[in-house]
């Protein structure tokens, strides 16, 4: 179980935050559902760990956005308010690079990386279910239907809807 867990938690962790966009919320969620696996699924073959996994995730994901709704405006604003004193992350800016990139390279793949992010983090949250299960996670329709609780026509349709704002958010960035 632990392998599994560690397999998936980086993909899992960045699938939570593009749905989101808070990575403490993205932390929460995945640590839910991998306690969630690991409390009610242990005793399952492996073999079915993972769509139980992502099943587990994308109803956290989706509770996530049904609380979000019931939050008062008050709260909303509160969350927004930046936090004074943050400085406990590393400034990757400080360590060379170790295979000897060019700064200019290594800033066109920033923001080439930085605009697909945020092309992603603007789809609706069942499109980029959708594409981080079928493009990243390499499920099949089924096994993405089975995860997003919904028919396979249904994941055909978001996954279409989501290449398509993709292909055009990314074209009018070039």
């Amino acid at each position: 179980m632990d392998q599994f867990l560690a397999s998936v938690e980086k993909r899992a962790f960045t699938m939570a935050k593009f749905a989101v966009g808070n990575r403490d919320d993205a932390l929460d969620i995945v640590q839910d559902a991998m306690l969630a696996l690991v409390k009610n699924y242990s005793g399952r073959n492996s073999q079915e760990w993972r769509p139980l996994f992502f099943t587990i995730l994308n109803n956290r994901i989706t509770d996530w956005h049904r609380r979000r709704k019931n939050l008062s405006r008050w709260q909303l604003l509160k969350e927004k308010l930046p936090v004074s004193g943050a400085g406990d992350e590393w400034d990757l800016c400080e360590f060379p690079d170790p295979n000897g990139r060019s700064p200019d390279s290594v800033l066109v793949g920033e923001r080439t990386i930085d605009a697909i992010d945020c092309a992603i983090g603007k789809l609706p949250p069942r499109q980029q279910q959708a594409f981080l299960l079928r493009c990243v996670e390499g499920f099949d329709v089924s096994e993405t239907a089975q995860t997003m609780a919904c028919s396979q026509g249904s994941v055909k349709t978001h996954l279409s809807r989501a290449l398509r704002s993709l292909r055009v958010h990314l074209e009018a960035m070039e």
